[in-house]
Parts: C-alpha cells; sequence; structure tokens
C-alpha cells in the first residue's frame, strides 16, 4: 500500500491568487457545509464509502491498467472492472459484519447483556481483598452503566430496519464512488473555473481521508491481530473458554478504526468479558492489552503524526467536540474532518 502524502504536499496545483481567492473561500464555505449536512442528514456512511471506493480503485487501477493496456477506452474498461470488484468486495464485508453482530449466538446484543451482568455481579466475582476497596452500596455510575448496557442491548432487536436503510446508503455510496472513480478516466481537461476550485476542495477532503483511514486500518489491523493471537491462541493454551471470542475481535478491529478513544472501548469489553470468567483472567487479560497498546501507541504516533501532524489530544478535543454536537457519527467522522480541516490551512500557509 503507498503511504498518502503529508497534508503540505497534498495542496492542489493552483493556489488562490486574485479574484480567485474569494472564489476559493466560496468554495470553502460550501464544502463547509456540505460536510455538515452529510452529518445532519445521516449520509456520514454514503460519504465514507464511496471515498473508501475511490481510493481504492485509484490506489490499484493505475498499476492495473498500465500493465496490461495502452489504449485510452481500454483502460477505462479496465477502472470499471475494477471499480465492480472492489465494490463486490467491500459489500460482502459490510455484510458480513453486520450478520455476525447482528445473528447468531455470539451477537452484539449478547455481548452487551454479557457486560451488564458482570458490572451488576462484579462483587461477587472479586477477591476478597479486593472488595474491601469497592463501596457495598451501588453508585449511580454502575447503575448508569447496567441500564445503558441493558437499553441498548434490548434496542439491537428493533433496529433491523434503520440498519439495512444505512447500508442502503453505504451500498449507494459505493456505486457513486464506483461512477466517479471511472469518470476521471474519460478526462475533463477544460473545467469552469467553479467546478475547479469545487475539485481542489474535494482533492484536499480524499487527501484526509486517505491520511486518516488507511493509516488506522493498519494500526487497527496490527492490534486486531495479536488480540486475536491472544483470545485465540494464548487463552485457549491455558486451558480457558473464553465466550463471544469471535464478535471481541470484530469489535477490537472496528472500535480500532477510532484514533485513541477506540482502545479504551474494544479494552474495557474484553476485561469485562474475562472478568465473567475468572478475575485472575481479567488481571491477564488487561496486562496483555496494556503491552500491545504500549506498543500501539509507539506506531500511532508515528503514523498519524506523520500522515495528519496530529498530536493524540488534538484529535481528542476534536473526537469530543464532534461527538456531543452530532453524536456517534461525529466521533466517526472527527479525524477526518479534522485532517481536513488542516490541509486546507497548510494550503494557505497558516500553519
Amino acid at each position: 500500500m503507498l503511504d498518502p502524502l503529508p497534508p503540505q504536499h497534498t495542496a492542489p496545483a493552483t493556489t488562490p491568487r486574485g479574484n480567485s481567492g474569494r472564489l476559493e473561500t466560496a468554495t470553502q464555505i460550501l464544502a463547509a457545509l456540505a460536510l455538515l449536512g452529510t452529518l445532519h442528514f445521516h449520509l456520514l456512511g454514503a460519504l465514507l464509502a464511496g471515498l473508501l471506493v475511490y481510493e481504492l480503485v485509484h490506489l490499484l487501477a493505475p498499476r492495473s491498467a498500465a500493465a496490461f493496456v495502452h489504449h485510452h477506452t481500454a483502460k477505462i474498461i479496465v477502472v470499471a472492472v475494477l471499480a465492480v470488484l472492489i465494490v463486490a468486495i467491500v459489500a460482502a464485508a459490510i455484510l458480513g459484519l453486520v450478520g455476525l453482530l447482528s445473528g447468531g449466538s455470539e451477537n452484539l446484543a449478547v455481548l452487551l447483556r454479557k457486560m451488564a451482568e458482570v458490572i451488576e455481579t462484579a462483587r461477587s466475582r472479586l477477591p476478597d481483598w479486593l472488595v474491601g476497596y469497592i463501596p457495598e452500596e451501588s453508585t449511580e455510575l454502575k447503575a448508569a452503566a447496567v441500564a445503558w448496557l441493558r437499553e441498548h442491548a434490548g434496542q439491537l432487536r428493533s433496529i433491523g430496519q434503520e440498519v439495512w436503510h444505512a447500508l442502503f446508503h453505504i451500498v449507494l455510496g459505493l456505486v457513486i464512488g464506483a461512477m466517479v472513480a471511472v469518470s476521471r478516466e474519460t478526462g475533463m481537461d477544460e473545467r469552469p473555473p467553479l467546478v475547479h476550485a469545487l475539485t481542489d476542495r474535494i482533492r484536499l477532503f480524499a487527501a484526509a481521508f486517505r491520511s486518516v483511514v488507511f493509516a488506522q486500518v493498519r494500526i487497527s489491523a496490527l492490534n486486531t491481530a495479536l488480540t486475536a493471537l491472544y483470545l485465540f491462541v494464548v487463552v485457549p493454551w491455558l486451558g480457558i473458554s473464553l465466550p463471544l471470542t469471535k464478535t471481541m475481535v470484530v469489535i477490537t478491529f472496528l472500535a480500532g478504526l477510532l484514533p485513541v478513544i477506540g482502545n479504551l472501548i474494544s479494552n474495557t469489553v474484553i476485561v469485562l468479558v474475562s472478568l465473567s470468567v475468572s478475575p485472575a483472567l481479567a488481571v491477564g487479560s488487561l496486562a496483555f492489552l496494556v503491552a500491545i497498546h504500549k506498543l500501539e501507541y509507539f506506531v500511532n504516533a508515528r503514523v498519524m503524526g506523520s500522515q495528519i501532524h496530529a498530536r493524540a489530544w488534538e484529535l481528542l478535543i476534536a473526537m469530543v467536540v464532534m461527538e456531543a454536537v452530532f453524536g456517534i457519527p461525529g466521533l466517526v467522522a472527527a479525524p477526518i474532518f479534522y485532517a481536513y480541516l488542516k490541509n486546507e490551512l497548510a494550503l494557505r500557509r497558516l500553519i
């Protein structure tokens, strides 16, 4: 996989000069409104799916097309076939994840109920020397956590229509991304100034998406591989049967796509499920996960820092603010939107 270029090298060829500066500012405002609109109208899944296909096609298409064809029309055909294959693979992967998390004996609802049970009965599972440090009365935090887990475990059984609605948007985004990727091969040398300026905005946002998502996928894949090694090899080797391992691996990968906060989510899930087996396994799981994430923090700082030049506290602030305004979609979009903002500022030489 080719490493995306840092923001200062991803700026479009044209820079604001004279009257074009006003057009640049106008298109930046339009781009900001469009991005906020995707969150407000729940179209983030379609946007990210389209960008994913677009970037994958143009990551692979130059090699494929150059290796087999030289004629322009033939190149368009190769890119189109590649786009269809990528759409099919990505759609199948998404449907597989949804099926794993919503069906079978190890679905997400079962996982949430298991976590709620562990929190409710935590005192009975802990050794006597540790129980003394825990208040006897149930705290409001504990009650709220149990209520949230049970509530969402029940909701997961009744959101089938919403899931399919979201999947429809995602598949539509995949198709649109493929169409845009293919249309790029047809060539558009002469473009009006407004279209040219809007294309610059799209390039900067695509560069932000490429920097954040491709980097975070590599980090999450490493984390997931090490976690799977622990859950599927180390724990069974110790003679312990841990429930919901497949679901926890999937949660680890999906949560790992969120910088910084994703580690907290996956770690909490694994430690709580381990506590349902024994306190010793929970302590062992926590120790193993801490060791993994010490390595991951180094990789995260190296990869994310080099791609979007953002420190962990910057991403956390962006994620907290976006989550407060837009909920979970804002939390997911925050790293990408923040990287795009830094690209725009770098283009104007403000950072």
